[in-house]
Protein backbone atom coordinates (compact mmCIF):
# COMPACT_ATOMS: atom_id res chain seq x y z
CA UNK A 1 0.00 0.00 0.00
CA UNK A 2 1.46 3.49 -0.74
CA UNK A 3 1.86 6.01 1.53
CA UNK A 4 0.25 9.75 1.42
CA UNK A 5 3.67 11.52 0.03
CA UNK A 6 4.49 14.38 2.60
CA UNK A 7 2.95 17.55 1.99
CA UNK A 8 5.21 21.03 2.97
CA UNK A 9 4.64 24.05 4.54
CA UNK A 10 6.83 26.92 2.74
CA UNK A 11 6.96 29.41 5.20
CA UNK A 12 8.42 26.83 7.99
CA UNK A 13 10.87 28.03 10.27
CA UNK A 14 14.30 25.96 10.73
CA UNK A 15 14.21 24.75 14.05
CA UNK A 16 10.73 22.81 12.93
CA UNK A 17 11.03 18.94 12.91
CA UNK A 18 12.28 18.41 9.17
CA UNK A 19 12.90 21.85 7.90
CA UNK A 20 15.18 21.88 4.86
CA UNK A 21 16.10 25.15 3.04
CA UNK A 22 14.76 25.36 -0.31
CA UNK A 23 15.04 29.22 -1.04
CA UNK A 24 16.71 32.48 -0.26
CA UNK A 25 15.36 36.21 -0.43
CA UNK A 26 17.15 38.55 -1.98
CA UNK A 27 16.09 41.89 -3.05
CA UNK A 28 14.94 44.61 -0.60
CA UNK A 29 12.39 44.20 2.45
CA UNK A 30 9.86 46.32 0.44
CA UNK A 31 10.06 43.87 -2.16
CA UNK A 32 11.87 40.74 -1.27
CA UNK A 33 12.63 38.09 -4.20
CA UNK A 34 13.01 34.55 -3.61
CA UNK A 35 15.74 32.70 -5.59
CA UNK A 36 15.00 28.66 -5.46
CA UNK A 37 17.84 26.05 -4.73
CA UNK A 38 17.63 23.37 -7.10
CA UNK A 39 18.25 20.87 -4.32
CA UNK A 40 16.78 21.21 -0.36
CA UNK A 41 19.74 21.65 1.94
CA UNK A 42 19.52 20.06 5.45
CA UNK A 43 19.31 23.13 8.28
CA UNK A 44 22.64 22.83 10.05
CA UNK A 45 23.80 25.19 12.27
CA UNK A 46 26.63 25.76 9.67
CA UNK A 47 23.76 27.11 7.55
CA UNK A 48 21.86 28.99 10.29
CA UNK A 49 25.59 31.08 10.60
CA UNK A 50 25.42 32.20 6.82
CA UNK A 51 22.59 34.39 7.92
CA UNK A 52 24.98 36.65 9.29
CA UNK A 53 23.87 39.21 11.68
CA UNK A 54 20.18 39.16 10.88
CA UNK A 55 17.48 35.96 11.63
CA UNK A 56 18.16 32.73 9.20
CA UNK A 57 14.34 33.25 8.66
CA UNK A 58 14.67 37.10 6.89
CA UNK A 59 17.06 35.40 4.20
CA UNK A 60 15.98 32.02 3.71
CA UNK A 61 12.98 30.39 3.51
CA UNK A 62 12.67 26.86 4.94
CA UNK A 63 9.98 23.78 3.93
CA UNK A 64 9.07 21.48 6.54
CA UNK A 65 6.19 18.54 6.69
CA UNK A 66 2.31 21.15 7.52
CA UNK A 67 1.49 21.09 10.88
CA UNK A 68 -2.30 21.40 10.16
CA UNK A 69 -3.98 21.79 13.06
CA UNK A 70 -0.87 22.42 15.30
CA UNK A 71 -0.91 26.03 13.57
CA UNK A 72 -2.66 29.15 13.43
CA UNK A 73 -3.00 29.32 9.88
CA UNK A 74 -5.02 26.28 9.11
CA UNK A 75 -8.32 26.01 9.01
CA UNK A 76 -9.13 23.04 10.51
CA UNK A 77 -13.08 23.11 9.70
CA UNK A 78 -11.85 23.49 6.11
CA UNK A 79 -8.52 21.41 5.67
CA UNK A 80 -7.29 24.36 4.76
CA UNK A 81 -4.16 26.94 4.85
CA UNK A 82 -5.43 30.49 5.23
CA UNK A 83 -1.84 31.47 4.17
CA UNK A 84 -1.75 30.13 1.52
CA UNK A 85 -5.39 30.95 0.52
CA UNK A 86 -5.21 34.36 1.28
CA UNK A 87 -1.66 34.76 -0.47
CA UNK A 88 -3.23 33.42 -3.75
CA UNK A 89 -6.22 36.28 -3.75
CA UNK A 90 -4.62 39.17 -2.37
CA UNK A 91 -0.78 39.41 -2.68
CA UNK A 92 0.04 40.94 -5.89
CA UNK A 93 1.43 38.66 -9.00
CA UNK A 94 4.94 39.12 -9.20
CA UNK A 95 6.08 36.48 -12.13
CA UNK A 96 3.77 35.53 -14.69
CA UNK A 97 6.30 31.73 -15.27
CA UNK A 98 5.88 29.67 -12.44
CA UNK A 99 9.79 29.75 -11.29
CA UNK A 100 11.52 26.71 -10.63
CA UNK A 101 10.47 24.96 -7.40
CA UNK A 102 12.11 21.90 -5.61
CA UNK A 103 9.25 21.37 -3.20
CA UNK A 104 6.23 22.54 -5.59
CA UNK A 105 4.89 18.42 -6.31
CA UNK A 106 4.60 18.43 -1.94
CA UNK A 107 4.01 22.19 -1.36
CA UNK A 108 0.57 23.06 0.95
CA UNK A 109 0.38 26.33 -1.36
CA UNK A 110 0.70 24.44 -4.73
CA UNK A 111 -1.34 21.44 -3.91
CA UNK A 112 -4.17 23.78 -2.31
CA UNK A 113 -3.78 27.16 -4.50
CA UNK A 114 -2.10 25.99 -7.31
CA UNK A 115 -0.57 28.36 -9.82
CA UNK A 116 -1.96 31.59 -8.11
CA UNK A 117 0.05 30.58 -5.06
CA UNK A 118 3.28 30.34 -6.95
CA UNK A 119 3.17 33.65 -9.14
CA UNK A 120 3.13 35.14 -5.61
CA UNK A 121 5.66 33.06 -4.05
CA UNK A 122 8.67 34.85 -4.70
CA UNK A 123 7.56 37.98 -2.91
CA UNK A 124 7.20 36.04 0.70
CA UNK A 125 10.11 36.29 3.33
CA UNK A 126 8.93 34.50 6.74
CA UNK A 127 10.39 37.68 8.27
CA UNK A 128 9.61 40.61 6.88
CA UNK A 129 9.99 44.26 8.61
CA UNK A 130 8.64 46.28 5.56
CA UNK A 131 5.47 43.89 4.14
CA UNK A 132 3.14 45.56 1.67
CA UNK A 133 0.02 46.12 3.28
CA UNK A 134 -1.53 42.93 0.95
CA UNK A 135 1.36 40.65 2.51
CA UNK A 136 0.76 41.97 5.89
CA UNK A 137 -3.38 41.14 5.80
CA UNK A 138 -2.25 37.68 4.71
CA UNK A 139 -0.07 36.73 7.21
CA UNK A 140 -2.90 38.21 9.78
CA UNK A 141 -4.83 34.92 10.66
CA UNK A 142 -6.80 36.93 12.96
CA UNK A 143 -8.22 39.02 9.39
CA UNK A 144 -10.44 37.61 7.02
CA UNK A 145 -10.13 37.07 3.79
CA UNK A 146 -13.04 39.48 2.73
CA UNK A 147 -11.80 42.53 4.69
CA UNK A 148 -9.86 43.30 1.77
CA UNK A 149 -10.46 44.10 -2.16
CA UNK A 150 -9.36 42.83 -5.13
CA UNK A 151 -5.47 41.47 -6.03
CA UNK A 152 -2.90 43.75 -7.06
CA UNK A 153 -1.69 43.49 -10.52
CA UNK A 154 2.37 42.54 -11.40
CA UNK A 155 4.61 44.63 -10.02
CA UNK A 156 3.05 46.77 -7.68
Amino acid sequence: MATQPEILCPSAFPEWDGARLFAVVGGTPERPETAYLDQLQPVTPELLELAGPVAPIEVFRFAAPCAERACQQFDGSTGRCQLARKTARIAPVVVHKLPRCGIRANCRWWLQEGPSACKRCPQVATLNYAPSEAIRHAADPARPLDEVGTTAPLGT
